[in-house]
């Protein structure tokens, strides 16, 4: 059932997202915005949007010429250094060399004046009656908005790695987009962890060792505990190689049973790993359910029964339609981006992953591994390294409804206070989904799960329990599936 859950649906579907109607949330989330929006008086400067003007005439929709390039007997055709020159400057390192130079911000999807959610953190976008200017953009809490983006931490392709052991793939490009968008939802957790929702990204040469360590963990080699080298040897027994694409299911197994080795190597992730599924681990059906009594579990295991309770990583892993996303989960989707332990969404571009991280109205904000750059050393004890290609200040969007309906939602808990107050407000959205959730909280399973399932995975499992079975279950279940997607999990 395994390709059931990774398969790369595409296509979009037309806009018909709703908001959520709980008063008591809205008044929550409106004091959790105003409280936000008023933390930083930063204005954005003018410059970057005279320097968007002056190159957008060299940008091009998919690097096609227009039909007036194509018939001109002129330069347009003939100048190759012409042709050289807006290629390059519409690439991707043209941006990031005005980023660097002017401190450039991009933003196309910044008309609206509705508030911007960021991975539990609320962005008012309003201008001030008395501002004199009614662009959003000029807004402190736009500026807000964008100094956080940007220090979110950026993982993309990467080439010049060591190979890869058993290939010589020195480069993840064109196929390693799912792994680094876990890795930087995994980023974002131990940078929560380990520094604080409210950190930002320092301006100054010298880094934050803790900083560079989280960094130095996801670096290209073996020696990286998160590098995409141990995760693929992790993920084999979910089908997981070099050079192959691998969907948000599979993705989420994957950083268990790491989590689990590195557990048994001394080398642990700083918090537990939850994977929220039906009954039967979500092999065979049942709605995804958040069990206490499991994750109560999960965490004494964790600690090897030292502590009740321990920091906990939540991936859900979720098929939200067959083809395209069913827009019943629009606002539900929106409405986990205002939990404070919000981790975003996994998945995004159908066919080509990226890591969601905000919402605004009908649309998404994400960071995008689809850039392919040169592999970081982190020497040791180096905290002057540089690390500019880990994060983006272009702020890229899609519409919300046109995400793959193929991903997975990640929360952070850091202890059993944070825990129950993810549990209450997973349920009161639930109790808002008009009988179609994407996920439920119980505090025990009708059925119990067998306790050696995980290590089962980890040494020997079952191949016929990732079988490529998609079309037979598809098939099967089409016609029962229209209205209620969830239920195929």
């Amino acid at each position: 059932m395994r390709s059931f859950f990774d398969r790369a649906a595409a296509g979009t579907v037309k806009d018909s997202s709703t908001s959520l109607s709980d008063s008591g949330n809205q008044q929550l989330s409106s004091k959790i915005c105003e409280a936000t929006s008023s933390s930083t008086t930063t204005r954005v400067s003018l410059l970057p949007g005279l320097v968007v003007s002056a190159f957008s005439v060299f940008e091009r929709s998919g690097g096609e010429l227009s039909s007036r390039e194509k018939k001109a007997p002129g330069p347009w055709r003939t100048n190759g250094w012409s042709a050289a020159l807006r290629r390059f400057v519409g690439s991707g390192s043209m941006w990031r060399f005005k980023e660097q130079v002017f401190g450039f911000n991009r933003c196309n999807a910044t008309s609206s004046t509705e508030d911007i959610w960021l991975l539990g953190v609320c962005y008012k976008v309003v201008p001030e009656e008395d501002s004199g200017n009614g662009d959003p953009v000029s807004t402190s809490g736009f500026a807000a908005f964008v100094e956080d983006f940007s220090s979110r931490i950026l993982i993309t392709y990467r080439k010049g790695f060591d190979p890869i052991v058993d290939t010589k793939y020195t480069s993840d490009v064109h196929w390693g987009c799912m792994l680094r968008s876990s890795q930087m939802l995994v980023a974002q957790a131990l940078v929560v962890h380990q520094l604080g929702r409210s950190w930002r990204r320092s301006t100054s040469k010298q880094h934050d060792q803790a900083y560079i360590e989280i960094l130095r963990q996801f670096s290209d080699s073996e020696k990286g505990a998160f590098s995409i080298h141990n995760i693929l040897q992790a993920g084999k027994t979910y089908g997981l190689a070099a050079g192959s694409w691998v969907g948000p299911y599979a993705m989420c197994r994957t950083w268990e049973i790491l989590a689990r080795s590195l557990r048994e190597a001394k080398e642990s992730l700083p918090m537990a790993v939850y994977i929220v599924s039906g009954d039967e681990d979500g092999e065979r059906g049942g709605a995804p359910t958040v069990c206490i009594e499991d994750v109560s579990r999960q965490c004494s295991e964790y600690s090897d029964g030292k502590n009740d309770w321990t920091p906990i990583l939540l991936l859900v892993p979720l098929v939200l339609g067959l083809d395209k996303l069913n827009p019943r989960y629009l606002p539900l989707l929106r409405g986990t981006y205002m939990f404070p332990q919000s981790l975003g969404i996994l998945g995004g571009k159908p066919g080509a992953s990226t890591y969601v991280v905000g919402v605004q109205d009908d649309k998404a904000f994400y960071l995008d591994p689809h850039e392919n750059q040169q592999v970081v050393i982190f020497d040791e004890n180096d905290v002057e390294v540089d690390t500019t290609s880990y994060h983006c200040n272009v702020v890229h969007n899609l519409p919300l409804d046109s995400i793959d309906p193929s991903l997975a939602i990640g929360f952070y808990c850091r202890d059993k206070d944070d825990f129950d107050d993810f549990c209450l407000r997973a349920s009161k959205l639930a109790e808002e989904s008009g009988g179609a959730p994407l996920f439920t909280v119980t505090h025990c399973r009708s059925s119990p799960k067998a306790s050696n399932q995980l290590d089962k995975a980890t040494t020997d499992f079952n191949e016929s329990q990732v079988d490529d079975s998609y079309d037979m279950a598809s098939s099967a279940n089409e016609e029962s599936a229209q209205e209620d997607d969830w239920q195929l999990l």
